[in-house]
């Protein structure tokens, strides 16, 4: 699956089957269900899904809780906007 394959999916009313929960989160946020999203991430552990979780909080306005997460991911705050972020996180996790 490619970005835009993914992106097809958001017309769908669930997310496509076997992604990963970080991607899931993902495809909920986009759908617009930022508490979805984060309920999906927020109790696990691993660097992706602590990724997703910085990018949740960026998307929020939570900087401060952001930086946490990325820190948690060992990833830097990225530097873009939302959506180029979105995009690359994607590609990354796919």
């Amino acid at each position: 699956m490619k970005n835009n394959d993914f992106q097809a999916t958001l017309s769908n009313h669930a997310p496509p089957a076997g992604i990963s929960i970080p991607l899931e989160a993902l495809w909920w946020e986009a759908k617009g269900n930022w508490e979805k999203a984060h309920q999906l991430v927020d109790h696990l552990e691993d660097y992706d899904s602590a990724h997703i979780h910085g990018y949740l909080h960026r998307v929020e306005g939570d900087l401060w809780n952001a930086q946490y997460w990325y820190n948690r991911a060992k990833q830097v705050v990225f530097k873009g906007t939302l959506k180029e972020e979105w995009h690359y996180l994607v590609d990354k996790y796919l």
